[in-house]
């Protein structure tokens, strides 16, 4: 019985690592879609992070980890739901991904993020915003990359 409740824990704990890398990887499809000017894959992509933060097994991880994890996917949520309902409006999601970032950034030092990760910083976007690319090359989500 004590394997299986191991197993068992270990596999909700996977489960959980594997909802965290899904957000970092809707959040890098975000980044990608708002370097384009793409409102509408932009909100798929808040869409899909919302969606990914439900995954999360919270009996997996620890007080300490619940904690932090509280913190941070309260405030990642409500910029996603944001960017999910403004299609269209740009501006609305470069606001709420400029806030997102510092959450996925918080989450991504906490949790791991499952793959390299470049911290990159835009010091014209709202008296300076930073982001996070799988990409060394720079492409500035805050401003057209043409």
């Amino acid at each position: 019985a004590v394997q299986t409740t191991e197993s068992k824990q270990t596999s909700t704990a996977a489960n959980s690592s594997a909802a965290i890398n899904e957000v970092v990887a809707n959040y890098l499809k975000l980044k990608n879609a708002l370097t384009k000017d793409d409102t509408k894959e932009a909100a798929n992509a808040g869409n899909a992070i919302v969606a990914a933060l439900g995954k999360v097994d919270m009996k997996s991880l620890s007080n300490e980890q619940m904690k932090s994890y509280m913190d941070i996917a309260d405030d990642l949520k409500e910029h996603a739901e944001h960017i999910g309902k403004n299609s269209g409006d740009i501006k609305h999601q470069r606001d709420h991904f400029s806030m997102m970032s510092e959450d996925v950034y918080d989450l991504a030092k906490a949790f791991g993020a499952g793959r390299a990760l470049y911290h990159d910083h835009c010091p014209m976007y709202n008296d300076g915003s930073m982001w996070l690319s799988e990409t060394k090359d720079i492409k500035n989500p805050f401003y057209v990359n043409l």
